[in-house]
């Protein structure tokens, strides 16, 4: 399915078929393309490039649509990434985080930090961190494959 070009994002690199990549729900996602492209917000005089997931309803383009400017598309490969790492060695608390500890990770930004931390506000969190560490585990090789593509392009790339 080819993604629009009359709407407002105007695209310029785009993934027509990632409904067939889309993790587990590959061949039946209604995430059908993403692009890099023109953002839809941009003002007169001023161009900033955007990350968008295309959805598809089956009738329509959904509003479900999520369009992201770069580098928060890259605050959350740095997020997931940093999850990962945190999780890797979670099983060493009882609850998979320490109830009165600080946060997982400072990732330094632009002069100052992401702070990366476990949401201990949740109610629920131990029952939601465990389930999240179990999907985490589930799909281990399907995230694994995507950071060693990464890895490669970014050593490709003299990072």
């Amino acid at each position: 399915m080819k993604i629009p070009t009359t709407l407002k994002h105007k695209p310029v690199v785009v993934v027509e078929n990632y409904e067939e990549v889309d993790g587990r729900m590959a061949y039946h996602s209604d995430a059908k393309g993403l692009s890099l492209g023109l953002a839809q917000w941009n003002d007169r005089g001023k161009v900033d490039i955007s990350a968008k997931v295309w959805r598809y309803t089956g009738e329509k383009w959904s509003r479900q649509s999520e369009e992201l400017p770069l580098h928060r598309a890259l605050d959350l490969a740095i997020l997931i990434s940093q999850a990962r790492l945190y999780f890797r060695e979670a099983y060493r608390f009882p609850k998979l985080y320490e109830e009165e500890g600080g946060p997982v990770a400072r990732v330094g930004l632009q002069g100052d930090a992401m702070t990366v931390d476990i949401c201990r506000e949740n109610p629920h969190i131990d029952e939601d961190i465990a389930l999240f560490y179990q999907a985490l585990a589930q799909d281990d090789e399907m995230l694994g494959e995507r950071f060693r593509v990464l890895a490669r392009i970014l050593r490709e790339m003299g990072y």
